[in-house]
């Protein structure tokens, strides 16, 4: 199998199952409902996992979750250590929703602080780092192969706050000193303060795999410079870190505004609640992951006709028409979801599309809905006013059923009609 990587601008391939593959996937900062973009990374490392496994890997998957930052402090103020842990609560519900399970583990950075202390102690005594005023900071002029991600010059970086104790501009906090209003803090050898959001992955990655895994992913907005810096750190204690980055393209909105007043709610919750979990997974699978994905009425409009058009096919008759190869080679070349689904498309073999549907966690479009029994009847009663040439009747019928949500479809088999719902 291979996979874009960012860092080496190719195509790099797998080692041969059962690998392992151990996979790091970067999570949300928690301090509102997770915007449905949020759900982009989570569902490729979860349906990532899900295929690697499939193939005979022995496939991991860690999930972090940043719960303490400035987005928090900011929104909560004297109370940020509860709305993150409500929020974490409303992200792993959320998530969780999508029916695609759970990450092997999804780390907090407050329960990871002392090895992130232990991390910048590491760096400090290399000359990688140095205290500034209670802050931490990491010398850029250090690493020699910083920018090598990004593919940026040092001199060309926008720095990311500015501070007249740092050594040069593009140095990055690694450690901050408690400030008025920040209600949370934990001691370390440069006195109380919380860590900076790049060491926080850095740890949390090292901690669950060690100095070297096989993939880091996350979305195209972190490759600097969260994850420059992730990069930086490991590489300055002589740490390989991940060998593959896979970044996500960004969720872009065009089309028809969305609004909650539109029943288009842009959280995950509200997407989930109004469209439901499978129309969710088909429009994240509908774009390669490394492209954007427009979200808006009509591609929701559209992943919901693609479920219909599965759902009809289990409605129908069986026919041995599939060839796993060429689901296989689609998923295999770069994880191409959309290429994956335009061979499904061309299939018939019930099983077949069972097996894989059951990879991006749609197993449900095999099941049919019942309809309900008093629609069964006017079916029935249409089903007889047609043989008794009745159209006129039959029509109204069938339009009454329409109105219920419902079509009917005459089939040579008993009962002489399909109850399907309609899209």
């Amino acid at each position: 199998m291979k996979l874009y990587s960012t860092l080496t601008r190719r195509l790099e391939e797998l080692p041969p199952p059962p690998g392992p593959i151990r996979m790091y996937f970067c999570g949300p900062t928690v301090y509102q409902r997770a915007h449905i973009g949020n759900a982009r990374p989570f569902a490729l490392g979860m349906l990532l996992r899900a295929w690697l496994r499939e193939r005979g890997y022995d496939a991991t998957l860690v999930h972090n979750i940043t719960d303490v930052n400035d987005k928090i402090y900011d929104a909560a103020p004297g109370a940020s250590a509860e709305l993150a842990a409500r929020a974490t609560a409303w992200y792993i519900e959320d998530t969780g929703d999508l029916g695609l399970g759970l990450p092997d583990a999804l780390p907090k950075a407050t329960d990871a602080i002392p090895s992130i202390v232990s991390f910048i102690e590491k760096l400090v005594a290399g000359g990688h780092a140095y205290e500034a005023g209670g802050d931490v900071y990491f010398s850029v002029a250090g690493a020699r192969e910083y920018g090598q991600l990004s593919r940026q010059r040092v001199e060309q970086m926008e720095p990311e706050e500015d501070n007249g104790l740092k050594r040069a501009p593009q140095d990055f906090a690694l450690w901050k000193a408690t400030k008025p209003g920040e209600d949370t803090s934990w001691d370390s050898p440069w006195g109380l303060g919380r860590p900076g959001w790049h060491i926080e992955c850095s740890a949390m990655a090292e901690d669950a795999f060690g100095p070297v895994f096989e993939i880091h992913g996350g979305g195209l907005d972190l490759v600097f410079p969260h994850h420059e810096n992730e990069l930086a750190q490991s590489r300055a204690l002589g740490h390989d870190f991940a060998r593959i980055w896979m970044h996500n393209g960004m969720l872009t909105l065009g089309g028809e505004k969305m609004s909650k007043s539109r029943g288009n709610d842009m959280t995950i919750r509200g997407v989930v609640d109004d469209w439901g979990r499978e129309v969710a997974l088909m429009l994240l699978l509908s774009g390669h992951w490394r492209k954007p994905l427009d979200f808006n009425l009509g591609t929701l409009e559209q992943a919901a006709a693609q479920l219909e058009t599965f759902r009809n096919v289990f409605r129908s008759p069986s026919e041995p028409v599939g060839d796993w190869a060429d689901f296989e080679a689609a998923l295999e070349d770069d994880f191409n979801t959309p290429e994956a689904l335009a061979v499904l498309h061309g299939w018939r073999a019930h099983e077949l599309l069972r097996r894989a549907f059951a990879i991006f966690g749609l197993e449900s479009l095999a099941d049919a809905e019942e309809a309900p029994p008093e629609l069964a009847a006017l079916a029935e009663q249409r089903r007889d006013a047609r043989e008794a040439k009745d159209f006129a009747e039959a029509d109204r019928l069938r339009e009454q059923i329409e109105a219920a949500g419902w079509e009917v479809r005459d089939v040579a088999e008993a009962p002489g009609f399909r109850l399907v719902r309609r899209s």
